[in-house]
């Protein structure tokens, strides 16, 4: 297979969003990733996460873990090209669990996947709820990588991507009022009142 161009596919997707964007962290941003109109193309999506499993294709693993509601295709994805089997965590009570029937195994190695890592808030509650069912979660993988803090366990992703994040009081987009402040991702905001 030919070099995958990450960014030409996301840019034929439509997923990358320019504009004023609510972050689940409540922080604000001038760009979004909305993998979720990659993961609508089948084509796209195995082209894209093929470049992450030639990352982790040698790691030991046995089980593939998404988050949902982003990281479920992801995990799917990832799991039929590195032929594992895959489930997906939910919140229950505003608590990520492992729900369904699903079982990890004492001592499994996991491998949490993700549509896109930002400040880890899921993920670190996966790899939470994953281990204290006695599994080892050895890394991450995603589509796009917006985090620059360490998250406490290796990141492996389709792409590395640098936003302009900024506190809702001093952010400059909003100081501006030219653009509409828009939510786009599917985290509540129960302390923000949306």
């Amino acid at each position: 297979m030919s070099k995958v161009d990450v960014v030409e596919i996301l840019k034929k997707s439509d997923a990358l969003l320019e504009g004023h964007f609510l972050l689940s962290s409540g922080k604000h941003s001038n760009r979004y990733v909305q993998c979720a109109k990659v993961l609508r193309f089948p084509e796209y999506a195995a082209q894209v996460l093929s470049t992450v499993v030639e990352q982790i294709k040698d790691l030991d693993i046995d089980l593939v873990v998404g988050p949902a509601m982003g990281g479920v295709i992801v995990s799917y994805e990832l799991g039929r090209q590195l032929g594992k089997e895959t489930v997906f965590t939910e919140r229950k009570d505003g608590v990520m669990e492992l729900r369904r029937g699903f079982e990890v195994k004492p001592g499994a190695k996991i491998i949490i996947a993700e549509d896109v890592v930002t400040t880890g808030k899921s993920t670190i509650e996966t790899k939470k709820a994953l281990e204290a069912l006695g599994g080892e979660v050895i890394g991450v993988a995603c589509i796009a990588n917006r985090t620059n803090d360490d998250i406490g366990m290796p990141i492996y992703s389709a792409i590395k991507l640098e936003i302009q994040v900024h506190d809702a009081d001093s952010c400059p987009l909003c100081k501006a009022g030219e653009l509409d402040l828009v939510k786009p991702g599917s985290r509540e905001f129960k302390e923000l009142g949306m």
